[in-house]
């Protein structure tokens, strides 16, 4: 059985002048321990996707048909509460900027025991032994002493660590990684995304990861999900994607990422490889 399955996703915007449909029509599902990228330009809706998946849905925006269900239960039309509790029991999220998402007023040890005590039946000092290990398995250097320093004192690539620790506190079967090494350099890039398959291979924990880079998910996806305008144009194995993809704009994001050995020329447009304008 599957662990996720977006069947038919549609999510819409209401406003004056008529209703905007965000995502038409999105399917795929995702199988326990595997990795799923999702890809496409900015615009594209695949954040969307993640928000709609965690029930993290801005207003105005609302799931207008299909279904989003997980090991089984249905989860997009769950009340608040319950979707709560399923997103900090099942499903961790992991977010492009660790700065908007953790409190530049607390140290990382008071927000990781909050989470883990909103969740888990643990003392606070069973938390913080938990909440340091963590930091420990994802890299954090002496955590019993980071753990108590606040966000600003890390870098980028360390808070993102932190993120991951906080994601990973209930050991969630299923994590959501919204463009989780963007705003990273390339070094660190490669550090968080081996992280990422350290988790896979150790938890068993399935990864949708949420990305513009297609290099990114050439090296850790086991599938792919090609997002275009709301819509999916294209899934399937890492490698027949890349190697005989089957959609114009499939190709077209392929031919725009640069090889070495490429002669210099000019970038093919989706108007010139047959695909919708």
């Amino acid at each position: 059985m599957n662990l996720l399955d977006v069947q038919d996703l549609v999510v819409e915007f209401p406003g004056r002048r008529g209703t905007l449909r965000a995502l038409d029509g999105i399917s795929f599902s995702i199988a326990p321990g595997e990795i799923l990228g999702v890809v496409g330009e900015s615009g594209a809706g695949k954040s969307l996707t993640g928000a709609s998946i965690i029930g993290l849905l801005e207003p105005p925006g609302r799931i207008a048909s299909g279904q989003i269900v997980l090991e089984g239960q249905r989860i997009d039309n769950l009340s608040a509460d319950r979707m709560r509790h399923i997103r900090g029991r099942k499903i961790g999220a992991i977010f492009q900027d660790p700065l908007t998402s953790l409190n530049p007023l607390y140290t990382i040890g008071r927000q990781l025991v909050e989470t883990i005590q909103a969740h888990l039946p643990v003392s606070a000092a069973e938390a913080r032994q938990r909440a340091i290990g963590l930091l420990e398995d994802t890299g954090i250097p002496a955590p019993a002493q980071r753990i108590d320093h606040y966000p600003h004192q890390f870098s980028g690539g360390m808070r993102q660590r932190v993120m991951i620790a906080m994601a990973l506190t209930t050991e969630p079967e299923l994590l959501i990684a919204d463009e989780p090494t963007t705003a990273l350099d390339v070094t660190v890039q490669a550090q968080i995304l081996a992280l990422l398959q350290e988790i896979r291979r150790d938890t068993g924990t399935a990864l949708v990861l949420i990305t513009h880079d297609l290099a990114v998910v050439s090296e850790v996806t086991d599938h792919i999900v090609v997002m275009r305008a709301g819509e999916c144009v294209e899934r399937g194995p890492v490698e027949s994607i890349f190697s005989d993809p089957q959609h114009p704009y499939t190709q077209a994001l392929l031919d725009a990422v640069p090889r070495i050995d490429d002669e210099i020329g000019d970038l093919r447009s989706l108007t010139t490889t047959g695909g919708r304008p």
